[in-house]
Formats: C-alpha cells, sequence, structure tokens
C-alpha cells in the first residue's frame, strides 16, 4: 500500500512539473493548489495513518486545518486592507542607479 501511495506523489510531482510548463493563465496556480491538496491527503491519510486512526486523531487533524484556515484569512485580511501611500507629487524613479561612494 505504501508503495502505491509513494508510486503516486512521485508522479503527482511530475503532474505539477509538467503543469508548470504549460501556459494555463491564471489557472496554474489553481492547477497546482489542487494537486497539492491532493498530495497533502494522500500523506495525511495513509502517512500518517489517519484513514486507520480514531476519530480523535482526525479531529484533531481537522482542528489544525481549521486554525490554518482562521490564519490565512486573518493575515490575507490583513494584506488586503493596507493602503500604501502615494509617492510625493516631485517624485520621479531614477533612471540610472549610481554606485555608492
Amino acid at each position: 500500500m505504501y508503495v502505491l501511495v509513494f508510486v503516486s506523489l512521485i508522479l503527482l510531482t511530475a503532474l505539477t512539473t509538467a503543469v508548470a510548463y504549460v501556459n494555463l493563465g491564471p489557472f496554474n496556480t489553481v492547477v497546482a493548489l489542487l494537486i497539492a491538496m491532493v498530495k497533502a491527503s494522500l500523506v495525511g491519510l495513509f502517512f500518517m495513518h489517519l484513514k486507520w486512526s480514531s476519530h480523535l486523531a482526525r479531529l484533531a487533524a481537522l482542528a489544525a486545518l481549521f486554525w490554518l484556515a482562521i490564519l490565512i484569512a486573518l493575515s490575507l485580511s490583513d494584506y488586503l486592507t493596507r493602503n500604501s501611500p502615494p509617492p510625493p507629487a516631485g517624485w520621479q524613479a531614477p533612471s540610472i542607479i549610481l554606485p555608492r561612494l
């Protein structure tokens, strides 16, 4: 069973690499994250023995995922609501970067 899961993980890794070379537009990240979720599920179910564990162990794993979702949501809410001030009116980007003396 472990060998089959291992081979599946290797094939999914190869699929992730192959998808990176295909131009899917904005869906490259979506497809890569879906493949990563499948791989994480395989690792959790088989290598962490969650498939055969008690309900309490499954609940602990779900609680950890829920906590991760909360942290990501809070981080995104902070990042998406930040407003950086505009540059001063007379400021212009230098055309040549001079070395420091």
